[in-house]
């Protein structure tokens, strides 16, 4: 089979377009025909060796930690899967993953896939929109008539928290660029901070009851955007450069997210999508092939939106 895999870690240019050979399932797990994988930016710093502590890979490893594809075989002792099922998954982060024609996964964390959708765009709501689920439903405990402020709402998880966090009867206010106002307005922010052209600190009137970081953008900045949470409130932070501290002296607690694969959560954040609750953004599909040029412009820091990458077809 054809898969992109890196056989040392390094700059983009250690990804390989190659043949391998096609994996075969163990007990309890299930070969995958891939649809499409996506990029993240943990992909880029597992490949780049940044992350070898918290994800210790097997060289040569294949990136792609999301999934939706068909299942083509069963291993023993798999149950409530079927050959030829439509599913999507997250996969295990130190696993080879899915940026090949096939890949096995455990059968536990593989849910139906959304038939509401192409199951290649599907690929783009497993990891994504389960840190959005676990930041704001496990951690923050939004609930109806809260005010929550989106830090960094313009990529693939701001999105979907905006979406999650509107369904849940919150306010929401978005910080994102001029380019992404129309789409996070159309997602459901009730404001939308265009955080090039003015402070958000000084831009945002009044607290707010939840602060949901996903940028970048450093300790002494992330402590001025808690100054915006009302005592008693939360700050919820997914970016691990820049772990939040909370204010304990006005009760603000902390929480830094890790997500966890969840198979419950999936199979519900699914029924939102076919429900019509929930939408899946993709900006642009591209060819397995192409994938090492999509890690080259994350390390350029010219990537912009949602990539999707298409498994060859048969």
């Amino acid at each position: 089979m054809k898969a992109v895999r890196f056989h040392e870690y390094g700059a983009p240019d250690v990804l390989r377009y190659e043949d391998t050979e096609t994996p075969v399932p163990g007990a309890g797990q299930v070969r995958v025909r891939v649809a499409a994988t996506t990029f993240n930016p943990v992909d880029d710093g597992i490949r780049g060796g940044y992350l070898q502590g918290p994800f210790p890979v097997a060289l040569p490893h294949t990136p792609g930690i999301e999934v939706a594809g068909t299942v083509d075989a069963l291993g023993d002792g798999v149950d409530g899967l079927a050959v030829g099922d439509a599913v999507v998954g997250f996969l295990p982060m130190v696993a080879d993953g899915a940026a090949a024609e096939y890949v096995v996964a455990p059968a536990e964390v593989l849910v139906a896939a959304p038939s509401s959708v192409p199951l290649a765009d599907a690929a783009a709501l497993p990891m994504v929109g389960l840190t959005a689920w676990q930041a704001l439903i496990d951690d923050a405990k939004l609930t109806a008539g809260q005010r929550l402020l989106v830090n960094g709402a313009g990529g693939a998880v701001g999105r979907f928290a905006v979406q999650l966090a509107t369904q849940a009867g919150a306010s929401v206010v978005a910080t994102g660029s001029a380019r992404t106002h129309d789409r996070l307005t159309s997602l459901g922010a009730d404001e939308v901070v265009d955080h090039t052209a003015s402070d958000v600190v000084t831009a945002v009137a009044g607290p707010v009851d939840v602060l949901l970081n996903l940028a970048a953008v450093g300790a002494d900045r992330l402590a001025e955007l808690t100054g915006l949470v009302a005592d008693g409130g939360v700050v919820v932070n997914t970016v691990p450069q820049n772990p939040a501290a909370g204010d304990e002296a006005r009760d603000v607690r902390a929480v830094n997210v890790f997500v966890r694969s969840d198979a419950g959560q999936l199979a519900h954040l699914v029924e939102l999508v076919d429900a019509g609750q929930l939408r899946i953004d993709v900006d642009r599909h591209v060819s397995l092939a192409e994938l090492p040029a999509v890690h080259a412009e994350a390390d350029a820091g010219t990537l912009r939106g949602r990539v999707v990458v298409l498994a060859p077809s048969e």
